[in-house]
């Protein structure tokens, strides 16, 4: 189990974040209009899964902007942007903020992601929802780069994950 910290208070993570030269685990999400979507629903493309508690939070959706305003410089790459937060609450946002380079997906139905890549919160307020991670895929779903975020309410390292990717 991980540990990091929201607002300097510990807070345990259960599961362990897939690391560079290690294959993605399968997953199946909920993306927009309610539908599944998979990890092989991206084949082919580089991945960036902007991983965060909820687009409710300013660093949350400060995120998703910064994500978006990269994404159309990065070729042959799709940014998932992965919260508890419903289907419609994420459109909703992107919506709003013009946010049209990221695709949002939701744990509504996917739960066991939240182990699976280690940022399954376990204790203190946030208990069921995710930690802050940024987890960088080939086109072949092998991992790149990935950093869980040691404070929550920081920003993860843009430059580094997308580093990776030029």
């Amino acid at each position: 189990m991980a540990q990091v910290t929201l607002k300097g208070n510990p807070v345990q993570v259960k599961g362990n974040l897939p690391q560079a030269g290690a294959k993605a685990p399968a997953f199946s999400l909920v993306g927009e209009g309610l539908a599944d979507k998979s990890l092989q629903d991206y084949a082919g493309k580089r991945k960036v899964l902007n991983i965060f508690p909820s687009v409710d939070t300013p660093t949350c959706a400060t995120s998703v902007r910064k994500f978006n305003a990269q994404a159309n410089d990065v070729a042959n790459t799709v940014v998932l942007c992965i919260s508890a937060d419903l289907p419609f609450a994420q459109a909703r946002f992107c919506g709003a903020e013009g946010l049209e380079n990221v695709k949002n997906l939701s744990t509504l139905r996917g739960a066991e992601f939240l182990e699976n890549y280690g940022v399954a919160i376990a204790d203190g307020p946030l208990a069921g929802l995710a930690a802050r991670a940024v987890v960088v895929l080939d086109e072949n779903d092998n991992v790149l780069h990935s950093e869980l975020v040691g404070e929550i309410a920081d920003e993860p390292n843009y430059e580094a994950a997308l580093a990776v990717l030029k």
